[in-house]
């Protein structure tokens, strides 16, 4: 398993760093990503506190640290991703226009024109304009089991399908119950209405390729 969009105390989450790496290694993780919330208040404190992270040497999973630029507006974006990257964020997720949250119109375009941004989280009623330079600039749309933002799976599975664009599926973990396992992971492509082979890429083939891209990048 692979969970690319994940949260600690460092910002909304239960878990300090340090155990949220240990559940992910004991549930069988290949890598974790820990993408605590920022905007341009808490980035550095953020980043700062997560590279001093002991356990991401532990050789029986790969550790990214990352952060989900959330609710900055749209025309602010460029700015924060190009602030995380001079911070050392390895991965930079972008929190999209979720169906549950009051997010800026404009959040969904700004996050996948930009070839800096890997994830764009949740984003919701995504359209084919923007799923179109997702796949143009390589940044990753999101499906996930978060209750609340995964009303809109099945749209983002359809058009991401229908226009070839990579997707992901992350728990947007927040506590110890989150973690995913084969089995739900599986159920919730099902549910998107994704077939086996384009489950199997979503699960393994695409976020290997963005953790090698990762690590190739900013290791």
């Amino acid at each position: 398993m692979f969970d690319l969009h994940t949260h600690s105390i460092f910002s909304d989450g239960e878990l300090i760093p340090s155990e949220l790496v240990r559940r992910a290694v004991f549930n069988g993780y290949e890598a974790v990503a820990i993408t605590d919330h920022v905007d341009f208040t808490n980035m550095e404190y953020v980043l700062h506190g997560l590279k001093k992270l002991e356990l991401r040497n532990d050789s029986d999973i790969e550790v990214i640290i990352g952060v989900e630029i959330t609710h900055v507006p749209a025309v602010k974006i460029e700015k924060a991703v190009k602030m995380a990257r001079d911070l050392g964020a390895e991965l930079v997720v972008v929190h999209g226009e979720t169906l549950v949250e009051p997010v800026e119109s404009g959040t969904n375009r700004a996050a996948v024109s930009n070839p800096s941004v890997d994830i764009l989280a949740h984003p919701g009623l995504i359209s084919e304009t923007e799923v179109e330079l997702a796949k143009e600039n390589d940044v990753y749309l999101e499906l996930t089991s978060r209750q609340g933002h995964c009303m809109a799976n099945g749209h983002v599975a359809r058009v991401c399908s229908d226009l070839n664009a990579k997707m992901l599926l992350n728990s947007d973990l927040h506590a110890p119950e989150d973690f995913l396992n084969e089995e739900l992971a599986q159920k919730i492509l099902a549910g998107a209405g994704l077939n086996p082979e384009s489950a199997a890429r979503v699960l393994r083939v695409y976020p290997r390729e963005l953790m090698n891209r990762v690590l190739e990048d900013y290791r």
